[in-house]
């Protein structure tokens, strides 16, 4: 087993746990949240879900780590899922082949995609988003380990884009619903 292929399974079970610990059991939530990430591993479905959806992004992983360690409310909020759908609606149709540039070729030879984080991490520091400076941080680190080919996959992730689209859209109904009210 290659490292990839061990940080897919560990960091499967560790979404799986997190998924887990969005359910509404009260004081048991920690506990039931710690006994399904070790049952991913056990029971066979973080092999499924590493067969199935790849291995997910340091980004996801760090944040389904902050729902196991029970941090609210989760840095990605409203604002940040939007961002991050509205880039992946431009990044992923380019990246399969639907115009002339391969926005994914990039993250193999990262120098200028490496020199937009630098701007990135000051706007994240002059507005104090310390957590999200951090996630970007250990994106880099364990993108300079070397287990990643690409910067993107160390990033984001379709299974990032797709909880992306629910908390966007989750907010959207809650808003539609609250018009109606009035």
């Amino acid at each position: 087993m290659n490292a990839l292929a061990a940080y897919g399974l560990l960091a499967n079970a560790l979404v799986f746990g997190a998924l887990a610990a969005l359910l509404p059991l009260g004081t048991l939530r920690p506990r039931v949240a710690m006994a399904a990430t070790a049952i991913a591993l056990l029971a066979g479905l973080a092999p499924v879900m590493h067969g199935m959806l790849g291995a997910p992004s340091v980004t996801l992983l760090q944040l389904a780590i902050l729902q196991l360690a029970d941090r609210t409310p989760s840095p990605l909020s409203y604002r940040p899922a939007l961002g991050l759908l509205v880039f992946a609606l431009f990044f992923y149709p380019a990246a399969l082949g639907w115009g002339a540039f391969d926005p994914y070729a990039l993250g193999y030879q990262p120098w200028p995609l490496l020199a937009a984080m630098v701007p990135l991490a000051a706007v994240l520091c002059w507005r104090r988003l310390n957590v999200w400076l951090i996630i970007l941080a250990i994106d880099l680190a364990a993108w300079a380990t070397g287990i990643f080919a690409n910067l993107w996959d160390v990033l984001f992730d379709p299974l990032l884009v797709l909880l992306a689209a629910i908390i966007v859209g989750r907010q959207q109904v809650i808003r539609f619903i609250a018009s109606r009210r009035r």
